[in-house]
C-alpha cells in the first residue's frame, strides 16, 4: 500500500490589533464596572456635588426659596364672608362711615353704648379733628373742632360678627369702609383694618393741623392786644379775653359786651389751680352728664380736659369741655 503524504507548512499566526474597535465599547464597559464597584449612597453624592458645580448657588437653597414664593392656597369663599375670623387679626384700627354733620355727636353715642353692651371689651374712639379758637364779639371764645376726615370715625379693638352687626346697625352709622366678598350667591362688605403706616400718618397730620391752628391763633391774639393796648406778654393765655379793655368814643367812657370784671378773670384762675390732673370731676352738662370721673389731663389752651370713666369695670377716656365739668365735693354734707 502506497504512502500518502500531505505536505506540511508552519502557520503563521498574526497578532491582532483592536484599533478597528469603537472606544465607546471600552467607555462603556469601564463605566458599568466603575457603577458595579460604587454603592448608592455614593452616586446620590456624586450626584450633589455635580449639581452643585453646575450652578453658582445651592440646589438646595433654591428649592427652598421656589417653596416660599409659592402663593398660598386662598381659603374658600365662606371662610371671606365668616366675620369672626377677623378676630384673629388681634387689635386693629378700622374705619366706621358716620353722617358728616353728626361725626363728633354719633362718636361720643357709640363710645357710651359700646361700654354699656360691651364692658369686656377694650375699644378706642378716635375722630381726628383739629379744634379751631376764635374770638367773639362778647369776649369769650367759641371752640369748633374741625373734621379732617369728615364721615369717618375711626375705631380700635377686637372684631368679630356680633361686633360688627352693633355697630353697623347703630343710629347714623353707614357700615364699615372695606371691600365686597363672596360670590353671585352671597356677598357681603367685609371690614378692611388701616395698616401701621396709615395710622401713624393719620396722627402725624391732625398733630400738624393742630399746631398751625394754635399758631395762627396765638398770632391774632398778639395783633388784637397791641392795638388795645395792652402787652400779650403780661396776660395769661386764658385771660387775655377777660380783662378789661376801655374804649373811647367821642370823649367819652362807654361800656360795651367786651368788657368784663377782673373778678371773673380771677375765678376762672382759681377754677384752673383747682382742676388738678387726679382729682374728682362731675360732669354737669353735656353728652356724659351725670357721670363722676378722674381728670387725667387739662389743656388751657383749647379748654379741654381729659376724663376717665369706671363703667362696670372698664376704664374709659372722653375729652370734655372743661365748662361741662366741675370739681366733685362730698354731697353729704
Amino acid at each position: 500500500m502506497r504512502g500518502l503524504f500531505l505536505p506540511w507548512n508552519p502557520l503563521r499566526f498574526h497578532t491582532l490589533t483592536f484599533t478597528s474597535l469603537p472606544n465607546r465599547a471600552l467607555t462603556l464597559s469601564a463605566s458599568l464596572e466603575s457603577l458595579s464597584q460604587v454603592s448608592a449612597r455614593e452616586r446620590r453624592r456624586e450626584r450633589s456635588e455635580r449639581r452643585e458645580r453646575k450652578s453658582g448657588t445651592n440646589w438646595r437653597e433654591e428649592v427652598e426659596m421656589k417653596l416660599i414664593e409659592k402663593p398660598k392656597k386662598k381659603g374658600s369663599w365662606m371662610d371671606e364672608l365668616n366675620l369672626d375670623n377677623l378676630a384673629k387679626l388681634g387689635p386693629q384700627w378700622w374705619v366706621i362711615r358716620v353722617l358728616r354733620i353728626r361725626g363728633h355727636e354719633i362718636a361720643q353715642l357709640l363710645a357710651r353704648s359700646l361700654a354699656l353692651n360691651y364692658p369686656d371689651v377694650e375699644f378706642k374712639i378716635y375722630v381726628p379733628s383739629v379744634n379751631e379758637k376764635r374770638r367773639l364779639k362778647n369776649g369769650s371764645y367759641s371752640v369748633k373742632p374741625r373734621q379732617l376726615f369728615p364721615g369717618c370715625v375711626f375705631l380700635r379693638c377686637v372684631m368679630n360678627k356680633e361686633l360688627h352687626d352693633f355697630i353697623r346697625e347703630y343710629d347714623g352709622v353707614g357700615g364699615f369702609i372695606g371691600s365686597t366678598v363672596g360670590n353671585t350667591k352671597r356677598q357681603i362688605n367685609r371690614p378692611k383694618p388701616l395698616s401701621a403706616e396709615d395710622v401713624d400718618a393719620i396722627f402725624r397730620q391732625a398733630k400738624e393741623e393742630q399746631e398751625k391752628t394754635d399758631q395762627a391763633f396765638e398770632g391774632e391774639e398778639k395783633r388784637a392786644a397791641l392795638v388795645s393796648g395792652i402787652r400779650y406778654t403780661e396776660l395769661e393765655p386764658d385771660d387775655v379775653l377777660n380783662a378789661i379793655v376801655d374804649t373811647k368814643s367821642k370823649g367819652r367812657h362807654r361800656k360795651t359786651s367786651d368788657q368784663v370784671t377782673v373778678k371773673e378773670a380771677s375765678s376762672n384762675r382759681n377754677k384752673y389751680k383747682l382742676l388738678v390732673p387726679g382729682s374728682t370731676v362731675h360732669v354737669v352738662s353735656g353728652t356724659f352728664s351725670g357721670f363722676t370721673g378722674t381728670l387725667k389731663k387739662l389743656n388751657r389752651k383749647t379748654k379741654m380736659a381729659t376724663v376717665h370713666f369706671t363703667l362696670f369695670g372698664k376704664e374709659n377716656i372722653a375729652d370734655i369741655d372743661v365748662n361741662e365739668i366741675g370739681l366733685e365735693t362730698n354731697r353729704g354734707l
